[in-house]
């Protein structure tokens, strides 16, 4: 019987701590392996992310000292309630089980075998109180997999590195175009090959691939000898990032599509940022070409040595401008006058100002690498929304403004504006704006206020990040009555379902969706 009951012990923290495990495992992923962003992370989600998921452990080490009968049944039943609590949801992006994941697993298991074999040596109290620290150890312990995996990581990302820039260095006709910037990098990129594949053969990062492992695995899975032009999205939360993918992919032309207030938390400042998309004019060869966007003050204003083209929607003076811009609900359309001085109209049915800002990055490298105007005005009128970028859907009689992908006040503000085109009863359905460091409350409630002034129902998705916009809303003296704070994205669709339009078709604009780890 004793030995049945320590086997059952066992089994039933074996099972709490694999659970437990998984969920630090999917948080530290989330926060992309970074030692300290996970701290932080534990200590600014210390209630959800620890005491809820822990709590029954603690009791476990009192109850240790119970004769040994009453502590194993009691132990094994609070590990198997704690695991039952700790049971996966189901998750926006759930956890994957990369090769990273992989070896860190089995060194946590190897980890975690010395305590539990140690454990069969001592008396019945020490043995549970071990297991039950354990449970209460593993976020420490999925760190210390990941502390002890290093070298071996960095090894064999050295390696990946190396074996994608000889594939790289072998094929000496290839251009590499990097785009970088606060936000707009993935749809210009999206845009920019569209257009470009007309002429060449192209291949572009997919999604949203923007990190130095990222652009190897594209290099090494996907680049092919008949590939004559690389986009190269390069995303950066630290000083440095830019020039790391730079130094894999050696541009010769970048398009840097804005700098604003984005990863202020890992930045620290808006200097930080300028430094660090900069990088990208910084790498290029001395016949390379930057092309930047003049919207932005923090660009117009900084100095580069390399060639510059520059681009604006206003009348900057720049090398391209867009005029005579018409958006609605529709599309919209524009002019410019390309590099042979022709003027040339474009027509697109994609929606937003934002859009016709990035398209505009894009006529400008491709008219650049010699795509005659025809064609650029031809692509441009195929071009299809970017997933979860100002992406218009039809879902049951609603139309629904996907800009789930957008975090920042301007591009927050500009899909506000997109919502204003539409006729019907508008809906902002919206979780706020994050890693804006001291800057992110004065954005949110600077984004409520504009909700204010356009939305017929406003949704907020969650209570703790969200103060702020509802501080901006009542600036603004919006109705509490059309407030509504959801828990979840489904519980907001939910609401949606039952709000009463009086007739009107539901316009609903879905502004930033933020993942598990918030």
């Amino acid at each position: 019987m004793i030995v049945i009951l320590n086997y059952l012990v066992i089994l039933s923290f074996i099972l709490c701590y694999a659970i437990t495990a998984l969920y630090d495992y999917h948080m530290f992923q989330l926060n992309s392996y970074s030692l300290w962003t996970q701290l932080k992370w534990l200590k600014a989600n210390f209630s959800r992310g620890y005491i809820v998921r822990h709590i029954l452990a603690l009791p476990i080490i009192g109850i240790a000292f119970f004769d040994f009968y009453t502590a194993a049944i009691l132990s094994s039943l609070l590990f198997l309630i704690q695991c039952f609590f700790n049971r996966p949801r189901k998750a926006k992006k759930p956890l994957v089980y990369t090769s990273r994941v992989k070896r860190m697993l089995v060194t946590n298991i190897l980890i975690l075998a010395i305590p539990v074999l140690l454990s069969f040596s001592l008396q019945a109290p020490y043995q549970i109180i071990i297991l039950a620290l354990g449970v209460l150890c593993t976020p420490l312990i999925v760190l210390l997999s990941n502390i002890i995996n290093m070298p071996i990581e960095k090894g064999i990302n050295r390696w990946y590195i190396n074996d994608a820039k000889k594939i790289l260095k072998s094929m000496d006709k290839l251009v590499v175009i990097g785009i970088t910037g606060s936000y707009g990098k993935t749809s210009t990129k999206y845009f920019l090959n569209k257009i470009l594949s007309s002429k060449y053969n192209v291949l572009m990062t997919p999604e949203s691939y923007n990190t130095p492992m990222g652009v190897v695995k594209t290099i090494r899975t996907s680049l092919k000898s008949f590939h004559e032009i690389f986009i190269c999205e390069m995303g950066a939360k630290y000083t440095g990032e830019i020039k790391e993918i730079c130094d894999i992919v050696n541009p010769k032309y970048g398009i840097i599509t804005s700098i604003g207030p984005q990863h202020l938390e890992t930045f620290k400042s808006i200097e930080n940022i300028i430094k660090t998309k900069f990088e990208l004019a910084d790498a290029l060869p001395d016949d390379g070409v930057i092309f930047l966007n003049h919207e932005s003050d923090y660009i117009r204003n900084a100095a580069t040595n390399k060639k510059r083209v520059s681009y604006a929607i206003s009348p900057r003076g720049c090398n391209y401008e867009a005029k005579n811009i018409h958006v609605s609900n529709n599309g919209s359309a524009f002019d410019v006058i390309l590099s042979g001085g022709r003027e040339c109209h474009f027509e697109t049915k994609l929606i937003g100002v934002h859009n016709v800002e990035n398209i505009l990055g894009s006529i400008a490298a491709a008219d650049y690498l010699g795509v005659d105007a025809d064609t650029v005005a031809m692509s441009v009128r195929r071009l299809e929304s970017v997933p979860h970028r100002l992406q218009l859907l039809n879902r049951g009689g609603m139309a629904i403004i996907d800009d789930a992908f957008n975090s920042n006040i301007n591009g927050a503000k500009m899909a506000i504006d997109v919502l204003n085109t539409f006729e019907g009863f508008k809906i902002l359905v919206t979780p706020g704006m994050v890693e804006l460091g001291n800057l992110q409350d004065s954005c949110n409630r600077e984004f409520g206020a504009k909700a204010a002034e356009s939305c017929d129902y406003v949704i907020l998705v969650g209570a703790k990040q969200t103060g702020s916009i509802l501080e901006g809303l009542k600036s603004g003296n919006y109705p509490e009555e059309k407030v509504f704070i959801a828990g979840t994205i489904e519980e907001a669709f939910r609401k949606i379902e039952s709000i009463n339009s009086k007739g009107f078709q539901k316009v609903v604009l879905l502004e930033n969706d933020l993942p598990d780890n918030y």
